[in-house]
């Protein structure tokens, strides 16, 4: 005889069943891997996936569609493609790359998809922003008029950068490109700008030695470093400066300044070349595809001085790019002078003259920076740049062993004490009252004929003068003043007495 319990109790699961809300299928959709290649993916069965799209492997590997074609799909790889094999599967995500933001990445060396590199254990944050984002609309940004000060002379006085501007440093190989950029962030000690830097294809010997400069500068705790080495997946490159726009987009939206160091978009353009080209992108100039363009274009828009309704913040970046035997008319270097608002060009025939920055004013320009600019680094810049562009003039037409008369030569000492005078070592930022400071002395005459030791004795004893004694300078520098010529003078005479106190020439002869 059948158990009455069991009965009731079956009962009560069907009528529980018939009442519960159905449970639909759910569609998968799974694609299979045709061929994998070095960096990338040719994927078959997933009709539906959309550009951009991020890509699950079965090999734990992930990927972004790049390439929408009927029959298949060619995706870039954000992992090692040895990991792959013909024929697994691949799944959908529905979801775009992503990176993480906010504070919690203060002070930690990550990857270009936010992965601790440090070993200092997983990222606090869980706030995912896209890599890739719309830039600010142009009533959502406001003019550029507060200046980003560089520490470094021949940039603050001649070249100025602004918060919100996008200023090229370009240059041939070892020029010092890297070099003018890490001192710019650690110039952002007495700011409170975030700063990142970003570093493209690059050797993990050369980034581990940017992090040291940085963490010896006592930088490192407002710092955050993205760093996408040779070592790394190609696609890993080409994400990365997108997602260091993405972290500082995060802070400009509450408010805060960002400065973000690109080094470089050279290698990033070469990377999606070989990206584009393994997936059988048709090629143009220089084998680059149609859209390189494009790929630094949608990257440097993101930056700019905002407006309060997103934020008020501010996005300054520093793309660094390199050229081959000085040609600045070469492809990459031409399309991203056209993208700033200016460059800082490093010239080798400074390098060869042991000319530290070498910074070329006469091909150097911002185009921003000018109207952010103090008006007392203003006064000096104009003269700074006409006695430079004279010296150059002379010291070319010198060369012939002419005969020179008293006049031409007083102007070849001043305009080699003046370019002496621009010399600055690696991780010495100076503050903007001892620029102004060295600099009137030196297109005063007081540097004139000097050797290269005395030279650099007698700034430093010139940005020990200015420091003791407070001549209210820096004040009409912050305050945007116009530097009187009853204040030159004492800046003068302060200089003068600083390196009189040497002993020796003291620059009155000049």
């Amino acid at each position: 005889m059948p158990d009455a319990g069991a009965g009731t109790s079956t009962g009560a699961l069907v009528e529980m069943l018939l009442e519960s809300t159905p449970v639909l299928p759910a569609i998968s959709e799974i694609g299979r891997v045709v061929s994998v290649g070095d960096g990338i993916a040719i994927v078959a069965g997933l009709a539906r996936a959309l550009s951009d799209e991020l890509l699950a492997f079965a090999s734990g590997v992930r990927g972004i569609v790049f390439d929408l074609e009927p029959d298949r799909l060619g995706v870039v790889l954000l992992g090692p493609s040895e990991k792959l094999s013909v024929g697994e599967d691949v799944r959908r995500t529905g979801e775009v790359v992503g990176v993480p933001v906010g504070p919690a990445l203060l002070g930690r060396v990550v990857d270009a998809l936010g992965n601790p590199r440090d070993g200092m254990g997983p990222i606090a944050s869980t706030l995912l922003h896209p890599v890739e984002a719309e830039a600010a609309a142009i009533l959502q940004r406001r003019p550029v008029t507060r200046p980003l000060a560089t520490g470094v002379k021949a940039i603050d006085a001649a070249v100025p950068v602004g918060l919100g501007q996008r200023q090229l440093i370009i240059g041939d190989r070892q020029t010092g490109k890297t070099s003018i950029a890490v001192d710019t962030l650690l110039n952002q000690k007495t700011t409170k700008a975030v700063c990142i830097y970003c570093a493209i294809g690059q050797r993990g010997d050369a980034v581990a030695k940017v992090i040291g400069a940085i963490r010896d500068g006592g930088m490192m705790d407002r710092s955050i470093i993205i760093a996408a080495g040779n070592e790394d997946a190609p696609g890993l490159a080409y994400i990365a400066p997108y997602a260091a726009m993405s972290v500082a987009e995060s802070f400009a939206a509450k408010g805060r300044d960002a400065l973000v160091v690109l080094d470089d978009l050279t290698h990033h353009a070469h990377t999606y070349r070989e990206l584009s080209l393994l997936l059988r992108r048709p090629p143009g100039r220089e084998a680059f595809p149609g859209d390189i363009f494009y790929l630094h274009a949608r990257l440097l828009e993101r930056a700019g001085q905002f407006a309060p309704s997103i934020g008020g913040g501010s996005i300054t970046v520093l793309p660094v790019v390199e050229t081959q035997a000085e040609n600045l008319s070469a492809y990459i270097p031409t399309n991203l002078i056209s993208i700033t608002d200016g460059q800082i060009y490093l010239s080798p025939r400074l390098v060869q003259k042991n000319q530290f920055p070498a910074v070329d004013l006469g091909i150097s320009v911002s185009r921003v920076g000018g109207k952010a600019q103090s008006r007392a680094f203003r006064d000096v810049a104009g003269n700074l740049r006409v006695t430079l562009a004279q010296f150059e003039e002379l010291e070319e037409f010198a060369r012939f062993g002419t005969r020179l008369d008293e006049v031409t030569r007083a102007r070849l000492t001043r305009g080699a004490a003046t370019r002496a005078a621009l010399r600055q070592a690696e991780r010495d930022p100076m503050p903007a009252a001892e620029q102004l400071a060295v600099l009137l002395a030196a297109m005063d005459g007081l540097l004139d004929g000097m050797t290269e030791e005395r030279t650099i004795a007698a700034m430093h004893a010139i940005r020990t003068a200015v420091r003791a004694d407070d001549t209210g300078l820096a004040v009409k520098i912050a305050n945007n003043e116009k530097l009187t010529d009853e204040h030159r003078t004492r800046i003068i005479q302060a200089a003068r007495g600083a390196i009189a106190a040497l002993g020796g020439h003291d620059g009155t002869d000049a």
